[in-house]
């Protein structure tokens, strides 16, 4: 059974910073590319970052880019996602996904973590 799930999030006040983390079993973590999402209230879920196999390829939403970093330890099945100079608006649900093949932006990945709060107050 394949399982994501992520930990880290909570309450930050502005300009602070949150380390999400996301623990993958129940497949070959090497061979599967890893993104966060996030979806605020009232709003579609959007594309965060993204990290390839290896960790050689990373992408960005122009939002966060220069205060996102995602990253992942393969020995430790588990991808990262270090938040810095949060604002109000990184408010959301934030959610761990992979992929074995596909691109990277959109939502057709293969599996889904259930998410976790992050919740930057002004």
């Amino acid at each position: 059974q394949v399982q994501l799930v992520e930990s880290g999030g909570g309450l930050v006040q502005a300009g602070g910073s949150l380390r999400l983390s996301c623990a993958v079993s129940g497949l070959a973590f090497s061979t599967y590319a890893m993104a966060w999402f996030r979806q605020a209230p009232g709003k579609e879920r959007e594309f965060v970052a993204a990290i390839g196999r290896m960790g050689g390829i990373r992408h960005y939403a122009d939002s966060v880019k220069g205060r996102f970093t995602i990253s992942r330890d393969n020995a430790r099945n588990t991808v990262y996602l270090q938040m810095n100079s949060l604002k109000p608006e990184d408010t959301a649900v934030y959610y761990c996904t992979g992929r074995s093949s596909g691109s990277y932006f959109t939502q057709d990945y293969d599996y889904w973590g259930q998410g976790t709060q992050v919740t930057v107050s002004s």
